[in-house]
């Protein structure tokens, strides 16, 4: 967790969401799209990232991640440190694979 609302996290959501029907499949995809929406990218088919300069921003993000959240589904999120994601051990077809970088600021104009 980060020290100070001050210190940069990578803000990780993981969840489950129902499929079963129709009307949950479309919700579901409604759901991840609220999270490329809201800045994260996907890491894995179910979960997704977003690096938060800020920490104190992250309890904003946890109140609309929740607010979008599809009837009978399970969302995790967890707040990692820039330190820790940096030693993340990343592997893809049995090959290590360097984690990501956390992204420049953005200009603004």
């Amino acid at each position: 967790m980060p020290k100070k609302g001050s210190d940069p996290v990578w803000c990780v959501v993981m969840f489950d969401l129902p499929v079963k029907t129709k009307t949950q499949r479309k919700q579901a995809t409604a759901f991840r799209q609220n999270l490329l929406d809201l800045g994260f990218c996907m890491a894995q088919l179910s979960v997704y990232v977003q690096y938060l300069p800020l920490a104190a921003k992250l309890s904003n993000l946890v109140k609309l991640i929740k607010e979008k959240l599809p009837p009978g589904g399970d969302v995790r999120i967890l707040s990692v440190s820039d330190i820790q994601w940096s030693k993340m051990i990343r592997f893809s077809s049995s090959a290590e694979v360097s984690g990501e970088e956390k992204p420049d600021q953005l200009a603004i104009f």
